[in-house]
């Protein structure tokens, strides 16, 4: 039975036919609205409670780490009796203190909680110190002494293929002849190519409180993407049942992957420690310690071959691509799978080999990071794109609607997915038109001819972003919405609010569904005790299932307030209207609260679950094909660079920005993802540099050597906008995944400076040996080798 809710033309015909329905007070609730996000007053007032604002209970104690100090080493002695025996400390402890299970990895049990007789990075937790308060522990974890037998250590993925050291099987994905059409091609291009890592850099660390609960419970206060795997996680850590911990998180202050399962460490310690104290313990790492514990993006060597014909048309590519994965499998393995089905972006490849290593080396596991794989797979092509390009002598945007994926033909993926309602075409036709694109391109090469130190660089880069996780029992999701005697309504689902407006949107689609206003719509923190069993708020699928479990939810309430308001008052149960806070039942209005209030003394039932599966996910991951995603999101961008080629460094001055999010949920808040999306992808590839020493140690392990981008690093004219186009698949509202995709856009940004270091040099068409990220000493050594080899 469907019922309805009156869209807005309907609305004003309902307004003129009946005065006793009034326009709303407190703002449009409907999906479609920019409504603000539903904690921007506590974020800017400084109210918003975070895990280390929630009142402590009294004994409450603190935890602190002791590091290694090796790469790869074996621990020969531990003496910790300086830790012991510090100011303030309360209590020591070390791998053979956990009563359960010392593992905290996602797949496969290789993540050692602290560890036992082996370090296999430099940061790795190897006791934990507890004491009355935070200065106290940290101290302490300072003074241990422990005495190592070092033993070889890989740093780089390039070590790690030499060496054969993985953590998991390579991936490998064949499609066609690409060993043929290597062969026959007119042109080819063999190199390689390397881009680093990111730190996810979220403002708030981690953390968990940990509370001794009665009859053998524990609940955790954490900061975490995945509730359900920290249920689980701290249960085999204790040695108990998933139901004797519960999961708490109302908030994040930014997660961006690095709190999918990195949180489980700090998680499953604090409640360890809190069980053996029987005491409140709260863990929070400081910002050096966080980057020396946990894991990052992962860094990606390429080494790559391309055929091609004389126009650029791509005829086949092999591609080894070796994943820096850290010292442990973490969620790597689907990291490299996502890597490999994103190489192809925009573009239709039918001979293809892909090959990805997950390399073992001796520094942080490496990790979820926003895109999780797809932009190290995709800046691939790009690049390569680029390459095609200068070597033929033709404008890169040229090149790449040639190879774009078709419509009715070459349109099926290297893994064999089709590639339906494809807006590749029109997308980039609009931002090209809108951009000045060709205009541009032409005053760039006016500029340059002109100018012998700044150098100027143009590049449209497309984007094609698969949605979905890849194991399909991922793709589920359950909400509880409940009606209070006064109508208003508070719902409960299992995705993390990390500052991206999930329950923004979670309570504006509630809304939608029964007619009312924000203000009536409450949504409460995720809590493992309400809705269990759920996926992580990852892979961009936030939304997509969290909103469409509530708006289930909502539908059955509404139907059954709609078929009481049809026995109490007459006509059908279809007819019955909800909006503006009013029902609409056989020619009556009646406030919400009226009838919510006479449905309960009915005996009707005002809570209800909801429940959705995204359908047609399928994925063999041993032959890599499959249907791995419910649809495409796309997007595309112009960036305008200069450099200065006396020093390297440069300056963003334009960005364009068009992006496809369907039919908006909230376009204030897509408008803010896409923006920090494309910000946050240019940090990755310019600003934020991982730098380790000889000796495994991290050096850039806080904000003063470790540069993300400032308020300074965006462009002075950024011109951002949602492509208009409804989803045509059965999303919430129609709308598309807005998490990820637009991080690639930044791809744009570094083939603009690619662009500029190869106009430093003769007619453009030299090729720049830059790596990612492009920081202004990479930027200077690029032009000076470009120099170079233009004399030779």
């Amino acid at each position: 039975m469907n019922m309805r809710v009156a869209v807005p033309d309907e609305l004003d015909r309902l307004a003129v036919s009946n005065d006793r329905i009034p326009r709303p007070v407190a703002g449009e609730s409907a999906a479609g609205a920019s409504s603000p996000h539903e904690s921007a007053i506590l974020h800017v007032s400084g109210e918003a409670t975070y895990t280390d604002d929630i009142p402590e209970l009294r004994g409450t104690l603190y935890a602190a780490l002791g590091l290694s100090q090796r790469s790869h080493a074996r621990i020969l002695t531990m003496d910790l009796e300086a830790v012991r025996s510090a100011p303030g400390v309360i209590a020591v402890y070390t791998a053979q203190d956990i009563p359960g299970e010392n593992n905290c990895g996602p797949v496969l049990h290789d993540d050692p909680l602290l560890a036992d007789g082996l370090v296999q990075y430099l940061g790795q937790p190897v006791f934990i110190v507890v004491a009355e308060s935070v200065d106290h522990a940290r101290r302490a974890a300072r003074l241990g002494q422990l005495e190592y037998e070092d033993l070889p250590a890989i740093h780089t993925p390039q070590q790690a293929r030499a060496a054969e050291s993985r953590v998991l099987p390579d991936l490998r994905l064949h499609n066609g002849d690409p060993e043929g059409a290597l062969a026959t091609a007119p042109h080819r291009i063999k190199d390689t190519f390397e881009c680093n890592g990111q730190e996810q850099f979220y403002l708030e660390g981690q953390i968990s409180y940990a509370i001794p609960k009665e009859g053998k419970g524990m609940l955790v206060w954490c900061s975490t993407q995945h509730p359900t795997e920290m249920q689980a996680v701290v249960a085999h850590t204790l040695g108990w049942h998933a139901h004797q911990v519960l999961i708490e998180c109302r908030r994040m202050g930014g997660g961006f992957g690095g709190k999918e399962s990195q949180s489980a460490l700090f998680a499953c310690l604090a409640s360890m420690c809190a069980h053996r104290l029987q005491r409140p313990i709260k863990l929070r790492v400081d910002r050096d310690d966080d980057f020396m514990i946990t894991g990052k993006r992962h860094g990606f060597f390429y080494d790559y071959d391309v055929g091609f014909d004389d126009e650029g048309r791509i005829l086949g590519v092999q591609l080894h691509m070796t994943l820096d994965s850290g010292f442990s499998a973490d969620l790597t393995e689907a990291v490299a799978s996502r890597a490999i089905c994103h190489f192809d972006n925009a573009y239709y490849v039918p001979d293809v080999e892909l090959v990805a290593m997950c390399a073992k080396t001796n520094k942080q596991s490496n990790t979820a990071f926003r895109g999780f794989g797809g932009p190290q797979g995709a800046l691939m092509i790009e690049v390569i794109i680029d390459r095609i390009s200068r070597q033929l002598g033709k404008d890169p945007l040229d090149v790449r609607r040639l190879n774009f994926y078709g419509v009715e033909s070459r349109n099926v993926t290297p893994y064999g997915q089709v590639v339906e309602h494809n807006l590749l075409t029109p997308l980039v036709d609009e931002l090209e038109a809108s951009s000045d694109y060709r205009a541009r391109r032409k005053a760039v090469r006016v500029f340059n001819a002109t100018s012998p130190i700044l150098k100027k660089g143009l590049a449209l880069t497309p984007v094609k972003f698969g949605i979905s996780f890849n194991v399909a029992a991922f793709n589920q999701a359950g909400a509880l919405v409940h009606i209070y005697r006064d109508g208003s309504v508070l719902v409960n689902h299992g995705g993390t609010e990390m500052g991206q407006g999930l329950n923004t949107k979670v309570a504006q689609v509630a809304a939608n569904v029964l007619g009312l206003d924000l203000d009536c719509v409450r949504v409460t923190a995720t809590d493992t005790s309400k809705v269990a069993n759920t996926s992580a708020t990852a892979a961009s699928t936030g939304t997509d299932l969290n909103g469409k479990a509530a708006e289930d939810a909502a539908l059955k309430l509404r139907t059954r307030l709609a078929n009481f308001a049809a026995q109490t008052y007459g006509g059908t149960p279809e007819s019955v209207v909800f909006a503006y806070r009013q029902v609409n039942v056989n020619g009556r209005t009646i406030p919400f609260a009226q009838l919510v209030e006479e449905a309960y003394w009915a005996r009707v039932q005002l809570w209800s679950d909801g429940f959705y599966a995204t359908p047609g996910i399928t994925w063999d991951k041993a032959t890599m094909h499959g249907h791995p995603f419910f649809y495409f999101a796309y997007g595309a961008a112009v960036s305008e660079v200069v450099i200065d080629t006396l020093t390297g460094e440069w300056k963003l001055l334009r960005a364009d920005l068009l992006h496809d999010v369907g039919a908006s949920i909230n376009p204030a808040i897509d408008l803010g993802q896409v923006e920090g999306g494309f910000i946050q992808g240019m940090g990755w590839l310019t600003t934020e540099e991982l730098w380790w020493n000889k000796d495994g140690r991290l050096m850039t392990h806080a904000p003063s050597t470790y540069k993300i981008p400032a308020i300074s690093d965006c462009p002075n004219d950024f011109r951002v906008k949602l492509f208009k186009h409804s989803n045509p698949k059965d999303t919430v509202h129609r709308s598309k995944a807005v998490g990820e995709p637009p991080l690639l856009l930044g791809f744009s940004v570094f083939n603009a400076i690619r662009d500029a270091i190869a106009n430093s040099v003769g007619d453009g068409r030299g090729e720049p040996v830059l790596n990612a990220p492009a920081t202004p000493e990479a930027i200077l050594f690029a032009v000076e080798a470009l120099r170079e080899r233009s004399v030779q």
